[in-house]
């Protein structure tokens, strides 16, 4: 009748044990790992597994305006007994963003998502813009490419194919024109002005979701001539 927890030596028995030998039998959980325990012992201590509740709701992002994470938790309501199954984590995170701040301002730009698509569409885009004369000065902002998603190579429409040539640790030059140059910030979103050294920013391509990753700012150039390769434009 005697149940202890963990290991336990001072709970001992003396009588049968399931091999049928009889002598000094134990009744501590750690009895089911060492083979000798007395041969009642999984009638007087039965098994029980830790029983978890439900997960809660996730909560909201740690820190607005940055990368971070959200967490849900979910408590014990039965703690294991007896060599029961230990209780699984009690919590879990995820990664986060919101781009609006507590009192409902949006973030700086920074944080917001660059979206791009090939460079090649920029000489229509241009003469579009001459034709309408809107055309104001755009620049180029240089970027070190750090994480790009599988989905960028899975795609074989012929207007995503250049998305197969984006590679991580390449330097990419991405050009701000009229009409994606904001006519009042005169910057175009997600070019990473404001952005702390070495900040990690994120971007999507467009044309495919499955394509996006992280970069870092390098440089901004005001006297815009991105090459004609890895080169990309804001939308």
């Amino acid at each position: 009748g005697l149940c202890c927890p963990g290991r336990d030596p001072a709970c001992l028995s003396t009588g049968w044990r399931p091999d049928g030998s009889h002598g000094p039998c134990y009744c501590d959980q750690a009895c089911t790992r060492t083979l000798d325990c007395c041969h009642d012992y999984a009638e007087a201590c039965p098994v029980i597994p830790c029983v978890v509740s439900q997960w809660s709701v996730w909560s909201g992002c740690a820190e607005p305006c940055q990368t971070t994470y959200r967490v849900r938790r979910r408590h014990v309501i039965q703690e294991p007994r007896n060599g029961g199954e230990a209780c699984p984590p009690l919590e879990e995170r995820a990664g986060c963003v919101e781009y609006w701040t507590e009192q409902g301002t949006e973030c700086k730009q920074s944080l917001i998502p660059a979206l791009i698509t090939t460079g090649g569409f920029g000489k229509a885009r241009k003469k579009r813009a001459a034709s309408d004369g809107n055309e104001r000065a755009g620049y180029c902002v240089e970027f070190q490419l750090v994480a790009i998603t599988p989905g960028c190579s899975h795609s074989h429409h012929s207007y995503t194919r250049w998305m197969q040539y984006l590679r991580e640790g390449h330097t990419i030059c991405v050009e701000c024109q009229h009409p994606a140059l904001d006519s009042s910030s005169l910057h175009c979103y997600g070019d990473g002005s404001g952005s702390k050294k070495n900040q990690l920013l994120h971007w999507q391509a467009v044309g495919n979701p499955r394509c996006q990753g992280t970069w870092k700012r390098i440089r901004q150039l005001d006297t815009c001539s991105c090459p004609s390769v890895h080169s990309f434009l804001f939308i």
